[in-house]
């Protein structure tokens, strides 16, 4: 049995308790705006090909992807997106250029150990076709629905279980909060 003086005792506890009270504010962990970009655009990938995989005539790309963290310090994202999608149909592709903004919360799914965004709100959409004119809304409403479905289901980053610090991260209680710039991980609330 291991025997510490007293003043080695209560070092020891001050040095627990320092630690323990410090973890709920301390977040040694944080992801930035450009890692969640560069994670949605492989997710948008992977998503294509598992489409075209699967037979599906649908195909969507993205020209660029831009993240806003913690906007006028509000506790969602924005994510402004510019690309294409495409019906492959009889043996013609169908091109449709869209650029949405829509703004959401970030939340962290303990048990897929990966963060989604919730609640959207689509705050500007342009949809651009040689084969579309008139009015748009209908087509922009589908856009939105088909982008929500994707952003709930569809992580927008997932914690990379071959590095240490993120495998510790997903076995404890952990929270994500939105910070200018950043997502920072953080104890949960028990």
């Amino acid at each position: 049995m291991l025997k510490l003086p007293k003043t080695g005792l209560w070092a020891l506890v001050f040095m627990v308790v320092g630690l323990t009270s410090g973890c709920a504010s301390f977040s040694p962990y944080s992801i930035s705006e450009g890692e969640l970009e560069r994670h949605l655009q492989d997710v948008v990938r992977d998503f294509d090909r598992q489409q075209l995989q699967s037979g599906s005539p649908l195909s969507l790309s993205l020209n660029d992807a831009d993240i806003t963290l913690g906007p006028d310090g509000r506790d969602v994202a924005v994510i402004d997106v510019k690309g294409q999608i495409a019906v492959n149909a009889l043996l013609a592709k169908l091109p449709v250029d869209i650029a949405l903004k829509v703004e959401g919360a970030p939340v962290y799914d303990s048990t897929e150990k990966a963060i989604f965004i919730r609640r959207l709100q689509l705050l500007e959409s342009n949809i651009e076709s040689p084969y579309f004119k008139g009015d748009l809304k209908p087509v922009t409403d589908t856009v939105m629905r088909a982008v929500a479905q994707m952003l709930e289901t569809m992580p927008v980053y997932r914690l990379d279980e071959t590095d240490f610090a993120q495998r510790m991260f997903g076995a404890m209680p952990v929270d994500v909060r939105v910070a200018p710039g950043r997502l920072e991980f953080v104890m949960a609330d028990q």
